[in-house]
């Protein structure tokens, strides 16, 4: 079972491979506002614990496992960055309330999440019934 930490790494470095085709230590240090050292640790980790495959001065590349986990992590923030939006959180506050919340709940929470997300795509109008609704209790 992959850690946050584990997670936070295995997202950034299946979007830069999706982005860029690779990714590079600098590049993942970089995106994560950590040191180079603590990404070779990382990447040890993820390396021994079979999510990528890591040769020293060669790169990285995800394995099946890897990739499968880091499609899911990337899924899962977009559908709460969704989410939050749908619910009326000020843009700059949605990446850090996502990066906050995402760890922390579980797959049912998750599922949940998602059919709310689809019922309001549905139906526009939901939509505007929801922002009716949190205008009348901000001024109440």
């Amino acid at each position: 079972m992959a850690t946050p930490s584990m997670e936070d790494y295995l997202e950034r470095i299946y979007k830069l491979i999706d982005e860029k085709g690779y990714a590079r230590v600098s590049d993942i240090a970089e995106g994560l506002e950590v040191h180079p050292s603590s990404v070779t640790k990382m990447i040890q980790k993820l390396d021994k614990d079979n999510y990528l495959i890591y040769e020293k001065y060669r790169g990285l590349v995800l394995t099946t496992k890897g990739q499968k986990v880091g499609k899911r992590l990337v899924v899962r923030h977009q559908l709460l960055e969704q989410f939050l939006t749908i619910i009326g959180v000020s843009d700059e506050n949605i990446y850090k309330d996502v990066e906050g919340i995402e760890h922390h709940l579980s797959s049912d929470s998750i599922t949940c999440i998602e059919t709310l997300v689809e019922y309001f795509k549905r139906d526009a109008g939901r939509m505007d019934d929801l922002m009716q609704l949190k205008k009348e209790l901000e001024e109440s």
